[in-house]
């Protein structure tokens, strides 16, 4: 999940994160062929998917902050795990990513990544949980719960009122402040003179 322009939405977010939470609780995993990370485009982003509870859910299914701003889409995703590396290589595997950037050019997300396709951050976790690109997302299985039974995406879907009702509570003003106002701050100590948050 990345993208300045994704992430800055906080429904975008919090949807993700209560699609982790359903995953979660169903007892559903990332494969473990999937290369996941979290790189939002603000701070604050964390900041309220601690408030809201959503960002331990995150991680657990493997979607932890990795920087702030740009990483995946500009390829800057890091390296593969060794043995899968050389699995791609040896085989010549095709391989894709599926990301909420907005890059999707062949190899630029990572050089093994022959093919980028573009998803919402709610997306980007289901597709990690089926570990395949040809998941169909009306009708095949993303797994099975603890009895058994399999889990398709309308089972782990949010719900929009939930959204509204956690951006609600949990986004707030002061949280952009905290991270802002610093920021214009330290452009008044370097430059000596204040500098307005509004574009001329």
């Amino acid at each position: 999940i990345t993208s300045c322009t994704n992430t800055s939405n906080p429904r975008n977010m919090v949807a993700a994160g209560l699609v982790a939470r359903n995953a979660n609780a169903k007892g559903l995993l990332r494969k473990p062929w999937v290369k996941s990370s979290l790189a939002p485009g603000s701070k604050t982003v964390k900041m309220y998917l601690e408030e809201a509870g959503l960002m331990p859910e995150l991680q657990e299914i493997g979607f932890d902050v990795v920087g702030f701003a740009c990483t995946t889409c500009n390829g800057m995703s890091g390296a593969l795990d060794p043995d899968i590396e050389k699995e791609i290589i040896d085989n010549d595997l095709f391989t894709t990513a599926v990301l909420s950037g907005n890059r999707n050019f062949d190899g630029r997300i990572h050089p093994y990544a022959k093919q980028a396709f573009l998803a919402s951050p709610p997306l980007v976790i289901a597709y990690a949980i089926a570990g395949n690109i040809r998941y169909n997302k009306k009708k095949d299985s993303l797994g099975k719960d603890q009895n058994g039974n399999d889990v398709y995406l309308k089972d782990i879907w949010f719900d929009d009122d939930e959204v509204d009702a956690i951006v609600a509570k949990a986004v707030k003003p002061e949280q952009f402040n905290a991270v802002y106002i610093p920021m214009f701050d330290e452009a008044k100590k370097d430059t000596g003179k204040a500098l307005s948050p509004l574009y001329n």
